[in-house]
């Protein structure tokens, strides 16, 4: 899954791909080094950031997307939002894939999944981004993630919703520790049945174990931290740099071959 990000404030691209035509370029190039799927956001997530309106977050995607999917028929398109409305105009665009980072908080984004048979990212998250690094606290982070999977799952189910992805949601709302629990126990969300995603690209804890590295060198990081991911069962790696993370899937797809 590769990000695009049409914000100007995400932490990492914020800014870069505003212009149409550069999203374009860009998603031309993701999708050439491997990518299945593109995430588009309209609004950023990143610790601290504020919300935008539903109006400003349509103003930012919809021209994307009412561009990109009729052109880029191979790719799915994932539209990252909180907001029913925003979602409701991807899906009839064409989107597939609803990547909800507020754990279902509105119902509503699991009933246009089912009526549009679209596969829905269910990630936890504590607390909101202008929030939600502020002191987390959990008794077990493993535990507690396996509790809230559990009780979403339900309702998810209930509303009709059938393709469902599963993200503990690296980064929000949880401490280094926390982050590093998850990773080295994700294996554990695999008895939900439904595939599981990490999404931990360029994010602040790779900078915090090498010593406070900006964003933009924590390449190395990354594909080592998604690259333990996949061997304890990850199956979607959300990244900024997909050609080193697809080369990363075909290296570990060559070992387990051999298993």
């Amino acid at each position: 899954m590769g990000i695009l990000n049409v914000t100007p404030d995400s932490f990492s691209d914020g800014g870069i791909y505003t212009d149409l035509n550069r999203a374009m370029d860009r998603t031309h190039i993701m999708i050439k080094n491997g990518a299945d799927v593109i995430d588009v956001g309209g609004e950023s997530t990143r610790p601290g950031s504020d919300p935008v309106s539903v109006e400003e977050e349509l103003v930012r995607v919809i021209p994307f997307l009412e561009k990109a999917i009729p052109t880029f028929k191979k790719a799915r398109f994932s539209i990252d939002t909180t907001k029913p409305i925003v979602a409701e105009h991807a899906l009839s665009l064409g989107a597939g894939i609803v990547n909800d980072v507020s754990g279902l908080k509105d119902p509503a984004l699991a009933d246009l999944c089912a009526q549009h048979e679209a596969a829905y990212i269910l990630m936890h998250s504590q607390g909101d981004p202008k929030t939600m690094q502020k002191d987390p606290h959990y008794d077990d982070v493993v535990d507690d993630l396996m509790s809230f999977f559990e009780r979403k799952l339900t309702e998810l189910q209930k509303r009709g919703v059938k393709d469902v992805i599963l993200d503990p949601g690296i980064g929000f709302g949880k401490k280094l520790e926390h982050n590093l629990k998850l990773i080295a126990h994700l294996d554990k969300f695999q008895k939900f049945g439904f595939p599981v995603l990490v999404g931990a690209s360029r994010k602040s804890m790779i900078g915090a174990i090498l010593d406070g590295r900006p964003a933009g060198e924590r390449l190395i990081g990354t594909v080592a931290l998604h690259y333990h991911a996949l061997t304890k069962g990850a199956k979607w790696l959300r990244v900024h740099d997909v050609k080193e993370a697809s080369d990363s899937i075909r290296i570990f797809n060559a070992v387990q071959s051999q298993q």
